[in-house]
């Protein structure tokens, strides 16, 4: 069962990536023209709009997910009852939001009200796709989700092109309907292509999409003879810390919405989603596809026996094959990571503020976006390193242990904050300083995962050692010098204009790539026999 789930992961996380490579060159392609029509004003908007229908989602669904990942209570159709509380929970709670930005002061832009209504419309038909999704999950099927979550991305940004594009032929102000229309877009396609995939598999494994009556012979009891307490349980421990995650994770937006400019914003947005196009196309799938292998390799087997007619249950056991399987594939990514690290740091803020002027122009980095963008390269990996070891503080942390990190977060969020604040108004940094008040944010989180991780192997008597995920000392000598070697290429190069700059800048970080992978060859080596065994 070890080995399948590892496989599984592997090629979940494979299907994952290169579907998300496949529709986000698509939908990068169409947003570079999209760009040309809006205005950094505009698409600040739009980012108050995708925050409203991200936050509806996450406080419905987002502890209902993660505890019908880690643990097993019931199967799947426990996890499928559980996942219509999510259903429920999306009316009052986008209700609650709405009413919320409502009473701010809200900017002055044609159709917002409308857009609104059409966005918490369009979270809650995608929350329909929930029981699908949870099943999914469960039964490792990621070819089904990366196809749904391909074709919705797809959806989305062609309805909000093409709405784009048709209102500036025509000359109609349509503000901020576009956005409202590919929200939409998304939901629907989302909850069509998982139900439509799901109900034959549903048929043929014998479980249900819709709510089914548990039984309790197992020993587990359920709540209204649906919801299994265990679940239900860990799940209420999980919302609170899931909420203070959710501030962490979004709180960059309501910050930079309430200290910032719409331009600002605008600029903020736009750094974001170039900036975040490799996480959500390499890093997230591989951190989703960790999370259940994680919860694989480290859950406790807890035997079930009668006696004298009583139901008893076994002291939980860990297999420590498993658990030594675990460290290894953790140390594995986590050291891949900092070798990315490396190359982001020393290369992504010179050659951003140019590709960002390739693909989107002068309208936008003339505005300061090149160097937002730029500032953003040092976030990206603290993203990665934070996602893959969080996924597995989720996978494995006790309900006490989740209650520690909720106390801990509640510090990291003052950090963030206060950092904002000092960034933003007093050093009057824009964007710029939400980014790196992220960085501090993603910093601190990391130090608590990864002690809870050298924690967690220690009392398994498995060794996980810090310095096992450290780059080697010439690739770290060599991301001190490459800046130096980047500016003076600017200058040689600049005379030739944006394409000797790339050629310039682009020869230099190749070679410093190619000499970190040299560098690292015998641990990669290591690396990629692993992965082929």
């Amino acid at each position: 069962m070890t080995d399948e789930a590892v496989s599984a992961s592997a090629r979940g996380a494979t299907f994952l990536i290169l579907l998300q490579m496949g529709s986000r060159a698509i939908t990068f392609g169409l947003n570079q023209f999209l760009l040309r029509f809006l205005s950094p004003e505009l698409l600040g908007v739009s980012v108050q709009l995708e925050l409203f229908v991200i936050s509806t989602l996450y406080f419905a669904r987002e502890s209902l997910r993660i505890v019908a990942q880690r643990r097993s209570d019931g199967g799947v159709q426990a996890a499928i009852n559980l996942s219509y509380l999510a259903i429920l929970a999306g009316g009052p709670i986008g209700f609650t939001l709405a009413q919320a930005y409502l009473r701010t002061d809200t900017p002055n832009v044609a159709y917002l009200h409308v857009s609104l209504k059409i966005c918490h419309f369009a979270a809650m038909i995608e929350l329909l796709s929930e029981p699908s999704f949870v099943a999914v999950q469960q039964k490792m099927l990621y070819k089904t989700r990366a196809t749904a979550e391909g074709a919705a991305v797809l959806m989305k940004t062609f309805a909000t092109a093409g709405l784009v594009f048709w209102s500036n032929h025509r000359s109609i102000n349509i503000g901020v309907l576009p956005f409202a229309a590919g929200e939409f877009a998304y939901g629907a396609s989302l909850a069509v292509v998982y139900i439509w995939s799901m109900s034959s598999v549903a048929r043929e494994k014998g479980f249900s999409l819709f709510p089914r009556e548990m039984s309790e012979r197992s020993g587990i009891h359920y709540y209204l003879g649906l919801f299994s307490k265990p679940l239900l349980s860990l799940s209420f421990s999980l919302y609170l810390q899931t909420g203070i995650k959710y501030i962490l994770t979004e709180g960059d937006k309501y910050l930079i919405s309430a200290l910032a400019t719409l331009k600002d914003t605008g600029m903020y947005a736009l750094s974001a989603n170039y900036g975040g196009l490799i996480a959500r196309m390499l890093f997230r799938p591989i951190e989703d596809s960790s999370r259940n292998l994680f919860a694989n390799l480290c859950s406790d087997a807890v035997e079930t026996r009668q006696i004298g007619g009583i139901t008893k249950k076994s002291e939980p056991k860990q297999n420590n094959a498993n658990i030594y399987q675990a460290a290894t594939i953790l140390k594995d990514i986590l050291r891949i990571y900092s070798l990315i690290s490396l190359i982001a740091f020393a290369v992504g803020p010179s050659v951003a503020p140019l590709l960002l002027r390739l693909v989107a122009g002068a309208q936008w980095s003339d505005t300061g976006a090149g160097d937002v963008l730029g500032t953003y390269c040092y976030y990206i990996p603290l993203l990665a390193v934070n996602g893959v070891s969080e996924a597995f503080v989720s996978a494995t942390a006790s309900t006490k242990d989740l209650r520690t990190q909720s106390i801990w977060m509640g510090g990291f969020f003052i950090a963030f904050a206060g950092s904002a604040y000092v960034f933003l108004s007093v050093l009057d940094m824009g964007a710029k300083g939400l980014v790196l008040a992220n960085c501090v944010n993603m910093a601190s989180r990391i130090i608590f995962n990864l002690q809870f991780v050298q924690r967690y192997f220690a009392e398994r008597q498995v060794e996980f050692h810090f310095t096992d995920l450290v780059p080697n000392l010439y690739a770290i000598a060599g991301t001190a010098v490459v800046p130096s070697l980047l500016s003076q290429a600017r200058h040689i190069f600049q005379q030739y204009g944006l394409l000797g700059d790339l050629v310039g800048v682009g020869s230099i970080g190749a070679v410093f790539a190619a000499f970190v992978l040299a560098t690292e060859r015998t641990y990669l080596m290591e690396c990629y026999k692993r992965f082929r065994t």
